[in-house]
C-alpha cells in the first residue's frame, strides 16, 4: 500500500492506494460518529457494499444505505434528494458520515449531500473506478448537473480519507477503464513530460490491467492533484489547469446528453481540441499534436466527436465555470507537459479547432 496526503492544514487527509485494502483498519480513525450512510449505485452495491457494511458493523457503527441508479444522467437534483431522504428517514445527526462507494457520479453526489445535510457532515471517499481514483475523489469538488451545464450546482467538500483499492478495478468495464486513462493522460500533458513518456511506454500494459502499473499511474496522478489542490483549493488560479480538455469536453457531454459519452471520452476529445488550438497558435508543433492524439487513441479513446452545430457548441462553452466577466478562459498547452490558463486566443482559430475534430 502507498499513502500520500492532501496538505490542507488541519483538514489534511490521506489517500490510501493498494489492493484488497482493509476498510475496518483504514477507516476507523476517520469515522467520528456512530452513524454512517453508505451511498452507492445499482452496479457497485451488489459487488462491494456488503464488504463495507460488515466492516462498519464490526466498528459498532449504525449503518444505513442509499442505492442510486447508475449513470451520469441521474446526477441531478431529483436523485440528490434521495440521499437527503435516506439521511432524514434514518434519523442521522450532525455527527454522521456519508461514505461514497462508487465512481465519480456517486462521489460527487454523496459529497454534495454531505456538504448540505445539516450544513455539513463528515465525508469519506471509496472510489471504485479509475477515473474517480485519479481525479474526482481527490480535492473536494462535489456537485450535480443542470440541463444547461455540467457540475453547475455544487460545493467544495473535502473528504476525511480516500481509499483507492486497485482490486475493485477488476470488475470495471473496459470502456470505463479507458475513460479513467483520459484523466491520467491529462496530468501528463498539463505538467509532467516524464509521466507522458512513462505512459507511452506502458499504456498497453495499463489497458491490459497490470495491477502494479495501474497503482503507479494512480499514485502519480494523485501526487499531481494533491499538490495543486494544496496550493489552490478553491480554484482561484493554478487548479484551473486541471480542466485541460474539460471546457470542450463538457460541451460535448451536455449536447449529446449526460451519459451518452462517458466523461473521460469527452475529455479525451476535448484535450485534442485544446492541443489543436495550441498548435494553431504556434505554441506546440504538429508533431506534438500528433503525439497527443496517438497516446489518446492508444488508450482506446476518441479523438473526435459527432457533429455538433457550432453555435450550440459555443453556447454550452459559454456556461463554463471558467468564464469570468463574460470572457471565456481556456487551458491550452504552451508545450507538452506545460499547460497555461489563457483568455488571449483567436476565437476564429478556436472555432476551426472545434470543427476540425468532429466526424463527418
Amino acid at each position: 500500500m502507498q499513502t500520500l496526503h492532501v496538505e490542507l492544514g488541519d483538514r489534511r487527509y490521506p489517500i490510501f492506494i493498494g489492493s484488497h485494502l482493509d476498510p475496518k483498519t483504514l477507516l476507523e480513525p476517520y469515522l467520528h460518529g456512530r452513524q454512517v450512510m453508505l451511498v452507492s449505485n445499482t452496479t457497485v452495491a451488489p459487488l462491494y457494499l456488503q464488504h463495507y457494511a460488515d466492516a462498519l458493523a464490526q466498528l459498532d457503527k449504525q449503518v444505513a444505505q442509499c442505492i442510486l441508479p447508475d449513470g451520469e444522467k441521474y446526477k441531478d437534483i431529483q436523485h440528490l434528494n434521495l440521499i437527503f431522504d435516506a439521511l432524514l428517514e434514518a434519523g442521522f445527526n450532525r455527527d454522521c458520515t456519508v461514505l461514497a462507494l462508487g465512481g465519480g457520479v456517486i462521489g460527487d453526489m454523496a459529497g454534495f449531500a454531505s456538504a448540505c445535510f445539516q450544513r455539513g457532515v463528515y465525508f469519506v471517499q471509496v472510489p471504485t473506478t479509475l477515473l474517480s481514483q485519479v481525479d474526482s475523489s481527490v480535492g473536494g469538488k462535489t456537485g450535480i448537473n443542470h440541463p444547461l451545464g455540467k457540475n453547475m450546482l455544487g460545493a467544495f467538500q473535502q473528504p476525511q480519507v480516500v481509499l483507492a483499492d486497485m482490486a475493485q478495478l477488476d470488475t470495471l468495464p473496459d470502456r470505463e477503464l479507458s475513460a479513467g486513462l483520459a484523466e491520467v493522460i491529462k496530468y501528463a500533458l498539463l505538467g509532467d513530460i516524464d509521466f507522458l513518456e512513462w505512459l507511452e511506454q506502458n499504456i498497453d500494459a495499463l489497458i491490459a490491467r497490470n495491477p502494479d502499473l495501474l497503482a503507479e499511474a494512480v499514485y502519480r496522478s494523485c501526487v499531481h492533484k494533491a499538490r495543486i489542490v494544496a496550493n489552490d483549493e478553491k480554484e482561484q488560479g493554478e487548479r484551473a489547469l486541471l480542466n485541460l480538455g474539460h471546457t470542450f469536453g463538457h460541451a460535448i457531454e451536455s449536447y449529446l446528453g449526460y451519459g451518452t459519452w462517458l466523461h473521460g471520452e469527452a475529455v479525451a476529445t476535448g484535450m485534442v481540441m485544446a492541443a489543436d488550438l495550441s498548435q494553431r497558435l504556434g505554441w506546440i508543433s504538429p508533431e506534438d499534436l500528433q503525439r497527443t492524439k496517438n497516446i489518446i487513441q492508444r488508450a482506446n479513446l476518441p479523438i473526435s466527436c459527432p457533429q455538433i452545430p457550432l453555435d450550440e457548441f459555443l453556447a454550452y462553452m459559454s456556461h463554463d465555470k471558467k468564464v469570468l466577466n463574460g470572457q471565456l478562459r481556456l487551458v491550452l498547452l504552451k508545450k507538452l507537459g506545460q499547460a497555461t490558463i489563457t483568455k488571449d486566443f483567436d476565437v476564429e482559430l478556436m472555432k476551426q479547432s472545434i470543427l476540425a475534430n468532429q466526424t463527418a
